[in-house]
């Protein structure tokens, strides 16, 4: 096949993209629809028992008709050195080309934790906002060496609806994706000069081990109030407008966040 030919079947073909936080739910979801678009993939996750699903998602993008190449690392995004280990580690891998350029960094990794503001305690604060909003940075500080040196790179985070929403119960989650809708901003300001952009996608509700820990009737009222078919997303949809944003279609979008809910939330 002409490579020329890759531009629309495989647009990000060649690319080379870090999802955090994939081995399941929308982080896996993105992966996957990266690779289906021809990028090679660096997969995060950081508990054991994500070992076997990662290693399950591994093989179902290495059937790809294309070969795209993955790697997976275990890394705690958590800790102050998180992030700067994995691309070390990403760096030593002996299929990893050299020397190394990331095209596309999806911050897709973060925590929730249920708790009413009386019960909050500092130990919560620091699991979330220690993963959530300073693990984003650092990750994104670590990747800035390596985006393209002819530029145009894809910075994008994850963010939520519940951003700019004041749902009951989640403040400290709520608090640390305004943050990172905060970094989206001000992160696009600093890296445009040479074509990089960074955006946010705010998902609306979507199966995941993350919704399960909402309370109920908080995801009950949102469907009922979702335009789009009163449903939940899917987290392929919130896949597909990732890869959306980190492909040459997307090049004169930045500092945006993107409202994947259904129309649940019009921005």
């Amino acid at each position: 096949m002409d490579p020329s030919s890759f531009e629309f079947t495989l647009p990000l073909h060649g690319k080379l993209a870090i999802v955090t936080g994939a081995s399941r739910g929308i982080g896996a979801s993105i992966a996957w629809e990266l690779a289906r678009r021809g990028a090679n993939v660096c997969m995060t996750y950081v508990s054991p028992t994500s070992a076997q699903s990662i290693t399950d998602l591994c093989t179902k993008i290495t059937q790809l008709p294309h070969n795209p190449e993955t790697w997976t690392i275990q890394a705690d995004l958590s800790t102050p050195t998180g992030a700067s280990d994995l691309i070390s580690e990403l760096k030593s891998h002996p299929t990893t080309p050299s020397p190394l350029k990331i095209d596309i960094l999806v911050n897709n990794a973060g925590i929730e934790i249920v708790n009413p503001l009386t019960e909050i305690t500092i130990d919560d604060y620091d699991t979330i906002f220690n993963l959530n909003v300073r693990g984003t940075m650092l990750m994104t500080q670590a990747v800035l060496p390596y985006l393209p040196p002819e530029g145009h790179g894809r910075i994008i985070n994850l963010s939520s609806v519940g951003a700019r929403y004041g749902f009951k119960g989640i403040s400290l989650y709520i608090a640390s994706k305004a943050a990172i809708e905060g970094f989206t901003r001000a992160w696009a300001a600093e890296l445009g000069g040479n074509g990089t952009t960074v955006n946010a996608v705010a998902p609306g509700p979507v199966p995941s081990d993350l919704l399960s820990r909402i309370p109920k009737e908080i995801v009950e009222a949102q469907m009922a109030s979702t335009p789009v078919e009163q449903r939940l997303g899917t987290t392929g949809e919130i896949g597909s407008v990732v890869a959306w944003l980190a492909g040459r279609d997307a090049s004169w979008v930045t500092g945006q966040v993107v409202s994947a809910s259904g129309g649940w939330a019009m921005y």
